[in-house]
C-alpha cells in the first residue's frame, strides 16, 4: 500500500468555489488598498469617500495622505460626529500591515453607524508605492519600492 503525501497547502482542502467567492466578496466589502485609494483620489472630483488617518498627532506630523482627516483611534467616539458625515463612506488607515489601529478605528466608526473600509498597507505602503504625502514641512514623495509597486508602469494590473 502506497502512502499519499499531502503538502501543507492542500492539507486542508480549498473551499468550494461558491464559498470562496462569498469569502473574497465579503473581504472586499471591508478592505481597500493603497493603489485603489490613490487612483480614486487622483481621478479628480469627489471620490465618494473620506480618508481618515487614525494615528497620533506625532505620526500625522511625520507624514500623512494629502486631504486625509486626522482622527486618532482613541478620539473616534468623541470627535467623529464633528468631523465626518455619516452618509459618506470612510476609509481608515494607520502605520501599516503591522498595526491594527485602522481596524480599531474602523470598528469604532462602524459601531457609530458609519460605512467604513480599512485601507490595507496603511501609510507605510502609501509611501513605499511612491505616492505623495504631506508633512508639517510640505509635500514629499519617495521613489517607489520595486517590491511593492511596478517600476515602469502606472499600476500593477491587479
Amino acid at each position: 500500500m502506497t502512502a499519499i503525501t499531502v503538502n501543507p497547502v492542500l492539507r486542508v482542502a480549498p473551499a468550494a468555489p461558491a464559498e470562496a467567492a462569498a469569502h473574497f466578496r465579503a473581504g472586499l466589502a471591508f478592505h481597500t488598498d493603497v493603489s485603489d485609494v490613490a487612483a480614486a483620489l487622483a481621478a479628480g472630483g469627489d471620490p465618494g469617500f473620506v480618508v481618515v488617518d487614525s494615528r497620533s498627532t506625532e505620526a500625522w506630523d511625520q507624514g500623512h495622505i494629502p486631504g486625509a482627516v486626522h482622527l486618532p483611534t482613541a478620539l473616534v467616539r468623541e470627535q467623529a460626529a464633528h468631523l465626518l458625515d455619516r452618509s459618506v463612506p470612510v476609509v481608515t488607515y494607520c502605520w501599516g500591515p503591522g498595526c491594527n489601529g485602522a481596524a480599531r478605528a474602523a470598528l469604532a466608526l462602524a459601531e457609530l453607524g458609519y460605512p467604513v473600509k480599512e485601507m490595507l498597507g496603511g501609510f507605510e505602503y502609501w509611501v513605499r508605492e511612491g505616492l505623495e504625502f504631506k508633512t508639517w514641512q510640505g509635500r514629499e514623495r519617495r521613489a517607489p519600492d520595486p517590491l511593492t509597486a511596478p517600476a515602469d508602469a502606472g499600476d500593477c494590473g491587479c
